[in-house]
């Protein structure tokens, strides 16, 4: 078993939760109006959980407003990017896609 507290990790915007463990996991920061800029996770399913804050999360340029509370699942290929509404904490769990 693994066990860490997320509010103290280091790391900012993104603190790795389980170093060199799948699925990846991060603790991602960010304040208000802060972004990260579109990117993609290929060969990978991603679970986002918005702990507290509010985001825009753009997904392949199309915006969907989240709450605390919050939890969506995508595709790694589709293009992502978080928008901050207000000052926001997420847990993403990046899983290596299986065999189809």
């Amino acid at each position: 078993m693994q066990r860490e507290h997320l509010p103290s990790l280091d790391g900012a915007p993104h603190a790795n939760v389980f170093p060199e463990s799948e699925p990846k996991t991060v603790r991602l920061t960010l304040e208000a109006d802060e972004r990260v800029d579109p990117h993609t996770h290929p060969g990978r399913d991603i679970v986002l959980y918005l702990i507290s804050g509010a985001l825009d999360l753009e997904l392949d340029g199309e915006p969907h407003a989240l709450a605390a509370g919050d939890v969506v699942r995508f595709d790694g290929e589709r293009e992502i990017s978080p928008v901050a509404r207000k000052a926001s904490t997420v847990l993403l769990v990046l899983a290596q896609r299986a065999e189809r």
